[in-house]
């Protein structure tokens, strides 16, 4: 416990999934938390909870592809909380199941815009507070999608690798600075977004096959890497890649049992 004691925290994308969660853990460890989105209901649902539980938390609606939302959502978290030391980019969305021929350009630029340039607009917006405050750390949440190809895929994926290359730019940019930067890179987790694979075991059991660990991954766990990840225990880690994916990065091809 305690171990964000004092810390403010932006979540971006915090009304449910791995943003909910980060959200929660992060005030159950002391920090004040500013949670985002486009879903005022789910966002009023979690500071509803966190307050609850004796955290405080603000809710701020709206979307990262909205300048003035970003804006909004800085200018707040410093008028009700007086700092800010940690961001955690998890807004994001997918587009699963096209090829890159089955995809137009509408879609490829929605995708791209929340999940790589949304980011970008985010950082862009902290980090002169960052600097004042002689200090923090950058979340980006990525997925595994980036590192290894995934059928169907291609924009999520392209929008992703790129911003685990925007990662480790930032990191070398602001270490001097006392500014650290990393990526966390989840394979499948039981979230919303997940909802209609989970649904479905007839696509889920051949999906679930190919992960050493043989179950989607929890937005708790997750969340639990983000915690480290700001935390001051991390202090010498920044640029990294990582990897929360029950092994399924970890192995080439999977040898029958005998």
């Amino acid at each position: 416990m305690n171990r964000l004691q004092g810390k403010v925290a932006i979540i971006t994308g915090g009304n449910a999934g791995i943003g909910e969660a980060i959200a929660k853990l992060f005030a159950d460890e002391g920090a004040s938390v500013v949670v985002t989105g486009r879903r005022k209901e789910e966002l009023d649902r979690v500071v509803k909870g966190i307050g609850v539980n004796g955290g405080r938390a603000l809710a701020v609606v709206g979307s990262v592809t909205d300048e003035a939302h970003v804006q909004e959502v800085v200018g707040q978290t410093l008028r009700t909380f007086g700092k800010l030391h940690i961001l955690v980019n998890n807004a994001g969305i997918g587009d699963f199941g096209k090829r890159l021929h089955e995809m137009d350009d509408a879609t490829w630029a929605k995708v791209l815009d929340i999940n790589l340039t949304g980011v970008f607009r985010m950082t862009r917006a902290v980090l002169p507070e960052l600097l004042k405050g002689g200090g923090g750390s950058i979340i980006n949440i990525s997925t595994v999608a980036s590192l290894v190809g995934i059928r169907g895929l291609s924009a999520y994926a392209a929008s992703k690798g790129g911003l685990d290359a925007l990662t480790r730019s930032i990191a070398v940019d602001y270490a001097q600075d006392n500014i650290r930067c990393n990526v966390m890179n989840p394979g499948l987790v039981d979230t919303p977004m997940a909802a209609p694979l989970m649904a479905d075991p007839a696509s889920l059991e051949p999906i679930m096959a190919q992960y050493a660990i043989r179950r989607p991954g929890k937005p708790e766990e997750v969340a639990k890497m983000a915690l480290y990840l700001a935390s001051d225990e991390a202090g010498y880690v920044s640029g990294i890649n990582l990897v929360v994916d029950g092994a399924l990065t970890a192995q080439t091809y999977d040898v029958p049992d005998h």
